[in-house]
């Protein structure tokens, strides 16, 4: 057994990487992308064509760090550099490996890549979706048609503010009724020991509420010369350096006293007509409806809102612990320099406390397996960059890759720090109930978290293009795009010239009239409806009965039918252009010519062992008690079988090594063949059904061709096929072991002549 060891390792150098071309196989690429195999004699019973194939050469600088390592490096630095390289080789990409001259390996590489990242993007899509819920849908249509639509005795509701007066019909009834929840509809007491209000008997409202309003100072706008007589004060539009900072009223108390943004700890809005500051005036609402209705009749009476009077804020903020979600509410009157008051609200449902229920704790596990996969992509971008430098960002898919991991750290910071900063108010709010919750700064920030992270999941799912665009049908979109992306952006800038243009007519001739003209940023939205056939026609024409007929049918034409139109002629054109080079290029390795090839090789062998080991199993039918190795040997020699791997068989049953083997050692020969006889037929035929389930419509094809083939005669089946085919690579196989010895032999044969020539050399020296 050792000498026939030593034989195959002798083999198998002589033969290295000169291993024979396999064209045979389905979908082979072209002659310089051959798969290249190399045979491998094993023992018959140790699954002899376990690794008849190997596909793909090493690249060059992996084939020098072997040599390298093969010589005299210390058994440490040997352990070292193969862990190094199998660590190296979780971040084998397309990008850090060879694969511009083997397509097989390219392609194989990015199937592996594309694999890899279906698990990240199965991770996010769960962390993602398991940050939302449909229940915060309901949660906030329920807290808005309470807060916005609810009216007291059919009187003004919050929608329907129009003017300070209605303001304050809407704080003293519909507001405080909405608020305080403390008993149940058959007036029994909500809780017993406490006054904390339940809205609608499940959410509970945290702290107490806070109305905040910012003024601007007298005299901050200039009264022309004319009328100064008659309007004694003027109040400009809002601005943060005309704002009113001066204590007035009652002087006393933080209703009357102007406190700073910092002081407040708030933030600045962006309302309907302007954005605000986080400062003002401000006064916390009571526990109780009695003493909260107590401090608004306070200030209608001390006349809180006047002229100067921009905004005012309502926050509060509630929470329902049967869904886990907060309700963070911020309701907005605006009262604009013309009069009156536009209302507006913001709300905002967000799950502050993550770690609840049991899917909670297993969205815990896909976080940590996110922080991995962001390390894992971290590391393989940073290898990227070493290698390719300032031309990795050539490419928009690595800034595609950058741009999600950048949104990922982020993400991960900010979720750290909202966890911290939440127990921290929570436990504030716990001491000190009888306080306002300010819950609108995480409120805001985990909304933008959960935009980044579905800004994140959206590129995440854009970046399978990446790894599917090997495939020529997916190529197309890509390409596409890319060749066209010139003449569409140099087209891109007369059309919006021409829409900028009509954006500014439209303003100017409908501005004052057509809310949807009311400004020149509502004017581009509009143009696109109008292309998208959502538009206001009478509007316009209502505004203007010579013009706005004349805008609307000259935009359509020019901008719809023309330049619009142009733009798909231009992709149009070029989507041709790329589809007829795709169809004139030659046939690259796919991905599905790699799954038959696998099959292929995979039957292949699966059956040839099969055959192999019935061979032995005839064999030893044919002897007796005692079985010797010569007639072991002629009974598979007659059935083709090598002397080495006859002899590898024999020899791993034969114990005692008297190259005999007895009743014992047959019989235990006869047990491992016939449990790898089972095995191999179960696994033979689980392909089977594979394949004929898959290759259903290919088999009639292939039918329906050989009965219309005017030569049908000459056609052969799959099944002879397939034995012509083990026929055939058997040849091979014997042929090259011939070509190797031969080589050898020649080789030998060139020693003497070399020698030769030396010495006649030595002997014509003078």
């Amino acid at each position: 057994e050792n000498h026939f060891r030593s034989s195959e390792e002798h083999e198998l150098e002589t033969v290295k990487k000169k291993a024979w071309d396999n064209p045979v196989y389905n979908g082979s690429p072209s002659t310089s992308l051959k798969i290249q195999t190399i045979y491998n004699p094993k023992s018959i019973l140790e699954n002899p064509y376990e690794n008849f194939e190997e596909v793909g050469d090493p690249l060059p600088y992996q084939e020098e760090q072997s040599k390298a390592v093969d010589g005299n490096t210390s058994p440490f630095l040997k352990c070292f550099f193969y862990i190094f390289r199998g660590i190296r080789g979780l971040w084998g990409t397309t990008l850090t490996e060879n694969t511009a001259e083997n397509r097989e390996l390219y392609v194989k590489t990015t199937l592996r890549e594309l694999l890899v990242y279906v698990v990240f993007l199965v991770d996010i899509c769960l962390l993602t979706y398991g940050m939302t819920s449909s229940n915060a849908y309901y949660y906030t249509k329920v807290m808005s048609e309470l807060f916005l639509q609810t009216s007291s005795d059919g009187r003004v509701s919050f929608q329907s503010i129009g003017s300070m007066a209605d303001f304050w019909v809407y704080a003293q009834g519909p507001l405080l009724d909405n608020l305080y929840w403390t008993k149940w509809y058959n007036n029994e007491s909500l809780t017993a020991h406490s006054t904390q209000s339940y809205i609608y008997y499940e959410n509970l409202l945290l702290g107490v509420p806070r109305m905040r309003q910012l003024k601007v100072k007298n005299n901050s706008c200039v009264v022309h010369d004319d009328f100064k007589e008659e309007i004694s004060g003027c109040y400009d539009v809002y601005s943060e350096d005309k704002e009113e900072r001066v204590s007035f009223g009652l002087i006393n108390g933080t209703a009357w006293r102007y406190h700073s943004e910092e002081e407040l700890g708030g933030s600045s809005h962006w309302g309907r007509l302007t954005s605000y500051s986080g400062g003002g005036y401000y006064i916390d609402l009571k526990l109780t409806r009695e003493e909260s209705a107590e401090a608004l009749q306070v200030l209608k009476e001390k006349l809180w809102l006047d002229r100067g009077t921009r905004v005012v804020f309502i926050d509060f903020s509630v929470y329902n612990a049967n869904i886990n979600l907060f309700c963070v509410l911020r309701l907005v009157v605006e009262f604009p320099a013309t009069g009156g008051a536009i209302p507006s609200w913001q709300i905002r449902t967000v799950k502050l406390i993550r770690y609840v229920s049991a899917w909670d704790f297993f969205i815990i596990a896909c976080e940590i397996v996110f922080c991995v996969f962001i390390f894992y992509y971290v590391v393989e971008e940073t290898l990227e960059l070493r290698i390719h430098k300032l031309q990795y960002f050539t490419s928009i898919w690595n800034i595609l890759d950058v741009v999600v991991i950048l949104l990922s750290i982020v993400a991960i910071g900010f979720h750290v720090f909202r966890t911290i900063e939440v127990n921290r108010l929570l436990g504030e709010l716990l001491k000190q109930p009888n306080t306002y919750a300010d819950f609108e700064f995480l409120a805001f920030w985990q909304t933008q978290y959960n935009n980044m992270n579905a800004v994140n999941l959206f590129f995440a799912w854009i970046k399978i293009f990446k790894y599917i665009s090997f495939n020529k049908t997916m190529t197309q979109l890509s390409s596409t795009l890319a060749r066209c992306a010139k003449d569409i952006l140099g087209f891109a800038i007369m059309f919006f010239i021409v829409f900028f243009a009509y954006a500014q007519l439209g303003y100017l001739l409908f501005g004052t009239q057509v809310e949807n003209f009311s400004t020149f940023v509502k004017c581009i939205f509009t143009q696109f409806r109008i292309i998208l056939g959502d538009f206001d026609y009478n509007s316009i024409d209502n505004a203007n009965r010579v013009l706005g007929p004349i805008y609307f049918v000259t935009y359509v034409f020019f901008v719809f039918f023309v330049l619009l139109n142009m733009f798909l002629a231009i992709i149009n054109d070029t989507y041709s252009e790329v589809k007829e080079e795709l169809s004139s290029q030659k046939d690259e390795l796919q991905l599905s010519d790699i799954l038959k090839q696998s099959y292929n090789r995979t039957l292949m062998r699966l059956k040839l062992k099969k055959e192999r080991i019935s061979d032995v199993q005839k064999a030893l039918q044919n002897g007796t008690k005692e079985l010797d190795f010569e007639d072991f040997k002629n009974n598979l020699k007659e059935l083709g079988h090598a002397d080495h791997e006859i002899t590898a068989a024999f020899s791993r049953f034969d114990k005692d090594g008297n190259r005999i083997l007895d009743e014992e050692e047959q019989q235990q020969m006869k047990h491992d063949l016939e449990a790898k006889t089972v095995a191999l037929n179960t696994e033979i035929e689980n392909l089977g059904k594979s394949y004929g389930d898959n290759n259903l419509d290919e088999n009639l094809i292939y039918r329906e061709a050989r009965n219309n083939h005017p030569n049908k005669a000459s056609w052969v089946s799959k099944e002879e096929f397939q034995v012509l085919l083990q026929r055939v690579l058997q040849l091979e196989l014997s042929i090259n072991s011939i070509g190797s010895k031969i080589d050898a032999v020649v080789s030998k044969l060139d020693v003497p002549e070399r020698n030769k020539l030396k010495r006649e050399d030595l002997v014509g020296k003078p």
